[in-house]
């Protein structure tokens, strides 16, 4: 797969000005869309123009899931065509705008990073808008630093519908994109620039002019003052202190959601330090907390559909003299004690104290955490289904359906906490915080080890680990702003009827 330069503006369009004078154009549709007799060919034409002839042609040959490969197109000025091929129908359990499928044709289409390109989508449906241009955006990151930097091209986006019809950019879409693009660029930043305390300074500038937004942090040792003996713990001996940092916003009265998100600036892996080659990459373990608070900006940019609060649990799991050890017992803002047998299931002490705090203190009433939390989400559910555990069937409903609509895709996994919690059993603490069978539904049981820190609330709880989807191919993807946004819509909406 083509890597591409990270220096390309996206622009939505719904003009053919911008995709007739492209120096490259991509265009992206289903295998129905091609062929002599083939309606669409009007379309195409009217579209493409010179172009159109060898699109079609093109693409009726082509296999779906392949680019045709790099056409020339017959004009004098030499300009570039390359079809995309889609297949007819995706599978149940995939986005119905094959939104992966169109990630994939963007990123290996070699799109030049000096010069105007434009990528025109044939959809089926305009529902499928979010999830196209949202897998547009993950194929174009934006962070570099290479000392030779290629700029000024863009890239145009275009949407036809099955009519011909152009589909205008609802602002959600582009706020989606935009936003989720931002969140990824945090993720690909590296560990000199991005520590707790820059992330929290980030957090500031992404939420800079939301009306009603009110801000606050609980820094170093202030956390252990409000029992917050996890976050404290896990990055106390950092050279930059862990802290909380908490936003709210929306009506006092009504549902309220809160969005947590493990923020994990570098994971060493502390006093169980990793080895080389698992610790390589750990500057993607906030992963969650980028993906919260994609999802909080875009969710307070208007009205905000709901009274919300964001907690952003950032620390960095660094090693020192004053480091956490095995066998420290900590008391976390729940209450409950945990004996520490691995350093390195850090995480999952981070959204502990994030979770309880956001019900104990701020009163919400449903939460989603999001995190990178376990290496095991990947074998369980692989690179791009985030793994989906909830204690309310109406909270992971809301979750898998965003996913299918979003393009960030999901799948449940067992939430029993009669089956899982035995595995953190202690001798001397309420529980451990790593399992002792690492065979036994390893997501689920991290997950459980968390929804045990709300145990005597009423509070509904649902657990997103993205570690797989949120950073693919050595780059952040800006997974779960989209996904966690939408649920949250649908549930504060569920809540209003």
């Amino acid at each position: 797969m083509v890597s591409l330069p990270p220096t390309m503006d996206l622009e939505f369009v719904d003009t053919k000005a911008a995709v007739t004078t492209a120096a490259h154009l991509l265009l992206v549709a289903p295998k129905a869309r091609f062929g002599p007799r083939q309606r669409d060919q009007r379309t195409l034409h009217n579209w493409l123009g010179t172009h159109a002839g060898l699109a079609n042609q093109l693409g009726a040959e082509a296999s779906p899931g392949l680019l045709s490969g790099l056409a020339t197109s017959r004009t004098q000025d030499g300009r570039r065509l390359t079809i995309a091929v889609l297949a007819d129908s995706p599978s149940r359990h995939n986005s119905p705008a094959r939104a992966e499928a169109i990630r994939k044709a963007v990123a290996a289409a070699g799109l030049d990073p000096s010069a105007n390109n434009a990528v025109l989508l044939c959809l089926d449906a305009e529902a499928h808008l979010l999830a196209a241009a949202n897998a547009v955006g993950r194929a174009l990151p934006t962070f570099s630093r290479k000392s030779q930097k290629r700029s000024g091209g863009k890239v145009a986006l275009a949407a036809l519908l099955p009519d011909g019809k152009a589909c205008a950019w609802p602002d959600q879409v582009c706020d989606t994109v935009t936003t989720a693009r931002a969140m990824a660029n945090l993720v690909d930043t590296p560990p000199t620039e991005l520590d707790p305390a820059a992330l929290a300074a980030a957090a500031r500038r992404t939420l800079r002019g939301r009306r009603a937004v009110r801000i606050r942090e609980l820094v170093g040792p202030a956390l252990a003052k409000a029992g917050l003996g996890g976050i404290h713990a896990v990055g106390r001996c950092a050279s930059v202190a862990p802290r909380l940092w908490i936003a709210s916003a929306g009506p006092q009265r009504g549902p309220h959601i809160a969005l947590v998100g493990k923020g994990i600036t570098y994971d060493t892996g502390g006093l169980h330090l990793k080895a080389r080659g698992a610790m390589e990459t750990m500057k993607a373990d906030m992963g969650g907390a980028a993906a919260v608070l994609g999802a909080f900006a875009l969710l307070t940019k208007n009205a905000p559909p709901c009274r919300l609060s964001l907690l952003l649990c950032l620390a960095e799991n660094a090693i020192g003299p004053a480091a956490y050890k095995p066998d420290d017992v900590l008391t976390l803002h729940s209450g409950k004690t945990v004996e520490i047998n691995n350093t390195d299931a850090e995480g999952r002490l981070l959204l502990a104290d994030g979770c309880s705090y956001a019900v104990r203190e701020l009163g919400a009433d449903v939460v989603l955490d999001a995190a990178t939390l376990t290496g095991a989400q990947g074998v369980a559910t692989g690179d791009l289904h985030a793994a989906v555990i909830a204690n309310d069937a109406e909270v992971e409903g809301a979750l898998l359906g965003a996913g299918r609509d979003t393009g960030d895709l999901c799948w449940p996994l067992p939430f029993a906490p009669e089956l899982y919690r035995s595995e953190f059993q202690s001798p001397i603490a309420d529980m451990r915080n790593s399992v002792k069978n690492r065979s036994n539904a390893q997501v689920s049981c991290a997950a459980e080890f968390v929804h045990w820190h709300l145990e005597g609330t009423k509070a509904r709880w649902g657990h997103v680990d993205l570690a797989f989807p949120a950073f693919r191919s050595d780059r952040g993807t800006g997974f779960g702003v989209a996904l966690l946004a939408e649920a949250v819509r649908r549930l504060a909406a569920a809540a209003r009827r």
